[in-house]
């Protein structure tokens, strides 16, 4: 099997692969030109884009590119040339993290080898921002943690599911605003339609992705921590099994996880590869935050039965309002803009480097201790 990003892509699109979910949001620069310039480096999963494009939305320049694989440096080269025009292919890794114009490095690699190359780019005295999951064990974690601290580098994470998702964003705003008082509880649902033989063969051995508590889990255990306000928390149970993909015995294609809170609230999340063919989008993904006060659910990329109707509806109901809310290209992706002046002030608005290491470690241990339920039929 000889699977890859570029010969799927023909086939697919954003709205029928999750992969290749990168939203196009409208242009809010923090930074004069060419103040904020980034690099970059591992091109293995299509959420470069979206990565590229929300730190270029923000005021960010895009100076170089850069893949250890040849096939895909030769693969990528016409659709980065294409997209990103003002960007150059690097010779190596070693010229993006040797460039004194780079100050910081957004990867989306092999999975495992997501934290290597962060450490890799913290040394070199740059901010990193890693696709989810951002590393795939707790001796990893701990490297991470001990070399941010070290060198005082970011290691952000592109937490798509919420930084990169309109009604996301919004529901925390609401939140923020006091409109269902404090949170109780967070509900996540978030499938993916698997599309095969568009993958890398990484992909599906258990080493390399990490296991889908692991990897798609970590959009989910993110929200929930955010959602609620949470510093930390407990796995109370998790569970994964192999239901229907018996051709990969090391594919996880379901899991869930319930955890409680430091502040008592209490998450629970499911994650699939089960998304049918006949759905207008790659997955379903919905919220449902509980508060004292009230609750709001997403429906983060499409309205079950409504073709068309796009993304970013919002349901809110409280003590004072019923009201439904479509924000589609009307929020905006704030995280961006903080991440870039984060890196140039030192501070911590977008997200902080705590947050984004406990969701991973919770996610983690979620994928340690699960519970298998069923190896695949026969």
């Amino acid at each position: 099997m000889e699977n890859s990003i570029a010969n799927g892509a023909a086939a697919v699109n954003g709205a029928a692969n999750g992969a290749l979910y990168a939203p196009v949001g409208k242009s809010a620069p923090v930074v004069k030109p060419g103040e904020f310039v980034f690099a970059a480096v591992g091109l293995y999963h299509g959420h470069i884009y979206g990565m590229c494009n929300g730190l270029i939305e923000a005021g960010g320049v895009l100076k170089s590119y850069y893949d250890a694989d040849a096939r895909y440096m030769a693969n990528f080269a016409a659709n980065f040339a294409r997209d990103f025009p003002n960007a150059k292919p690097a010779s190596s890794e070693e010229e993006i993290l040797n460039d004194p114009d780079i100050l910081l490095v957004a990867g989306a690699t092999m999975t495992s080898e997501r934290c290597a190359l962060g450490l890799r780019v913290m040394a070199a005295g740059k901010d990193y921002f890693t696709d989810k999951a951002p590393l795939t064990t707790l001796e990893q974690l701990a490297d991470a943690r001990a070399t941010a601290r070290k060198t005082g580098r970011k290691y952000a994470v592109y937490y798509s599911e919420r930084i990169h998702v309109e009604s996301a964003v919004f529901a925390g705003q609401l939140i923020e605003q006091g409109a269902i008082g404090r949170v109780l509880q967070v509900i996540c649902f978030g499938p993916h339609r698997l599309n095969p033989s568009y993958r890398p063969d990484w992909f599906f051995i258990k080493k390399n992705y990490g296991g889908i508590l692991c990897d798609i889990g970590s959009h989910n255990m993110e929200q929930i921590l955010y959602y609620t306000g949470a510093k930390d928390g407990r796995v109370v149970r998790s569970q994964i099994a192999n239901y229907n993909h018996p051709q990969y015995p090391e594919l996880d294609d379901f899991g869930d996880a319930q955890v409680v809170l430091d502040n008592n609230a209490t998450g629970y999340f499911r994650v699939d590869w089960f998304t049918p063919d006949g759905l207008q989008t790659w997955g379903d993904g919905r919220a449902f935050i509980l508060g004292d006060e009230g609750f709001i659910e997403q429906r983060k990329y499409m309205n079950l039965g409504f073709k068309g109707a796009g993304g970013g509806h919002v349901f809110l109901a409280n003590g004072k309002e019923e009201t439904y809310y479509h924000v589609e290209g009307k929020v905006g992706f704030p995280y961006f803009g903080a991440l870039i002046l984060d890196c140039l002030n030192r501070t911590e608005n977008a997200m902080t480097q705590e947050h984004a290491f406990k969701a991973a470690e919770l996610s983690l241990i979620a994928q340690r201790d699960a519970i298998l339920l069923e190896t695949a039929k026969k």
